[in-house]
């Protein structure tokens, strides 16, 4: 199931070693599941995933966390790729209260094939770093992307790069004239692996079809480089896809999170 040697390897260095764990989280494993989360159960981000299978009874092991996270109040996302023993797994995740989202693709690659990409942006707008005090900006350029649902990402996104700016940094496009963000991205350096993330890059509609992902992927992959990475891997939306294989990375798998929320 994991024939391909970069899959492999992403599968032995961050998903075993539970290495997309944020610091802070509680992490842990509970027999054959890997799970981290805050301790403040009234955080966000809790996960679980379960790469080594979840041997003679999935149903078991798969109401014991719901039941654990129940316990706590806890919303969590069981994130599940393609791989993943048992093969049904995500029917057993529906059976047992978790929804299912919509199925991404994990594209993997060589970072070098990133490095000299474009990053020029048309005329009137200006691609940079994000720093601290463009998260009003950003935050409000995320919430009319995704909604106020999804807002805690962008706290949790620089937060972060408060921390840790060595290994998680931020590229914006934005308007010159008025500041208005219309395109942002982050990029997160695997610790201990030779893998870095990208996550986000999304574009205002009035925007879109005019490279500024393809920019925002370039900056992205040389400030990685530069850093020490040398491969990446994205969880990519279907828009964003087609753009990352015509760029030379590949995909792997498709991963699919099943979310679970006690207070619903």
């Amino acid at each position: 199931m994991r024939s391909d040697p970069l899959l492999e390897s992403f599968h032995r260095q961050i998903r075993l070693p539970d290495r997309d764990a944020e610091a802070g989280f509680v992490v842990e494993r509970d027999g054959l599941v890997h799970r981290h989360y805050p301790p403040d159960p009234a955080q966000r981000g809790a996960m679980i995933e379960s790469p080594e299978g979840l041997g003679d009874d999935p149903d078991a092991v798969i109401a014991a966390q719901r039941d654990f996270f129940a316990r706590r109040g806890q919303p969590v996302e069981w994130k599940t790729y393609s791989y993943d023993q048992p093969a049904d797994l995500g029917s057993r995740l529906t059976a047992a209260g978790f929804e299912g989202q919509e199925v991404e693709a994990l594209v993997l690659g060589d970072l070098l094939v990133l490095a000299d990409l474009d990053q020029s942006v048309p005329e009137g707008l200006r691609l940079r770093a994000i720093v601290a005090s463009d998260l009003p900006a950003v935050a409000a350029f995320n919430e009319s992307v995704w909604g106020t649902d999804k807002s805690w990402v962008t706290g949790k996104h620089f937060e972060e790069l408060a921390a840790d700016p060595a290994h998680v940094q931020g590229c914006l496009v934005e308007r010159v004239d008025d500041g208005l963000v219309v395109t942002a991205s982050w990029v997160r350096l695997t610790r201990e692996t030779d893998f870095c993330g990208l996550w986000g890059g999304s574009t205002l509609p009035e925007f879109r079809r005019r490279g500024l992902y393809r920019a925002g992927v370039g900056y992205r992959a040389r400030l990685a480089l530069a850093r020490g990475a040398r491969h990446v891997r994205v969880d990519a939306s279907p828009n964003s896809r087609p753009i990352l294989q015509r760029l030379g990375l590949r995909q792997v798998a498709t991963t699919t999170p099943y979310v679970l929320d006690p207070a619903t």
